[in-house]
């Protein structure tokens, strides 16, 4: 069937073949956990080679819309994202309320969220993260290691890290389950009050391991963030490293036009 022109420059089929099947998922007419055709379906459909169904299905796993199982085949996911609102998600109402920012985002999604803690413990601070928290290079910290799940699907992973000296008396943040309001409540509770929360992201495709972990297709976009919770003293009391499976989250920030 050849290539497609448009604007003079012609468009290979596969990237047509994709654009069509992603058009499908998003248009409902493949529904979430329909599955996708076949290798040999759409080779049927689109009278083409297995060669150019093969570099589609590449497109189509990397716009993030389906689900790759060993074996199986490719199904249409079934994960609305959750709305990452920079400006609501750490409130202190909310806190007080004894909700956690991401329970609280998934709860307001529609979805069933839960929580599964991978380590707490004692760690030496890498270069990086004893940078942020302004303490030495190997100083042993707090590490707090979660994987969080919606719906049942693994959507993220987080690791906190404290300083030792704000946490050695904070019985709290050595448990599973820190309490209402999550380890911000607790660190509140304690004296350390925030002044705010300084978030920096970075989109790029997951390392194998990383992949495994949230589920996803090998190479599937992820988000990187880090965030320094800053108290009113200007200390920096925490530094969460968090991983996302972009589709799974849209980010909306609001920034007041200042002069």
């Amino acid at each position: 069937m050849g290539t497609a022109v448009g604007g003079g420059k012609a468009v290979p089929r596969y990237l047509q073949i994709a654009e069509d099947i992603v058009q499908q998922i998003r248009a409902g007419v493949l529904g979430p956990g329909d599955q996708v055709p076949s290798e040999a379906d759409m080779v049927d459909r689109y009278g083409v080679s297995g060669g150019t169904i093969r570099k589609a299905m590449l497109e189509i796993r990397a716009s993030g819309l389906v689900d790759t199982r060993h074996g199986k085949g490719s199904y249409v996911k079934d994960r609305p994202p959750v709305r990452h609102r920079s400006s609501d998600r750490f409130r202190r109402s909310l806190r007080r309320g004894g909700k956690a920012a991401y329970l609280a985002e998934s709860e307001q999604s529609g979805a069933t969220a839960k929580v599964s803690v991978i380590y707490i413990g004692p760690m030496d601070a890498a270069a990086d993260i004893a940078g942020r928290l302004g303490v030495d290079v190997g100083a042993q910290v707090l590490a707090r290691r979660r994987l969080y799940f919606r719906n049942g699907v693994p959507v993220e992973t987080a690791t906190s890290y404290l300083p030792w000296d704000v946490v050695k008396d904070i019985p709290e943040l050595f448990a599973e389950n820190p309490g209402g309001g999550g380890i911000y409540a607790r660190l509140e509770d304690h004296g350390h009050v925030f002044a705010e929360f300084v978030e920096t992201l970075q989109a790029r495709p997951a390392a194998k391991a990383e992949a495994s972990e949230l589920a996803l297709s090998p190479g599937a976009p992820v988000v990187h963030l880090l965030r320094d919770a800053v108290t009113e003293e200007g200390r920096v009391v925490e530094v969460c490293d968090t991983l996302m499976a972009a589709d799974q989250f849209v980010f909306e920030y609001r920034i007041p036009a200042a002069d």
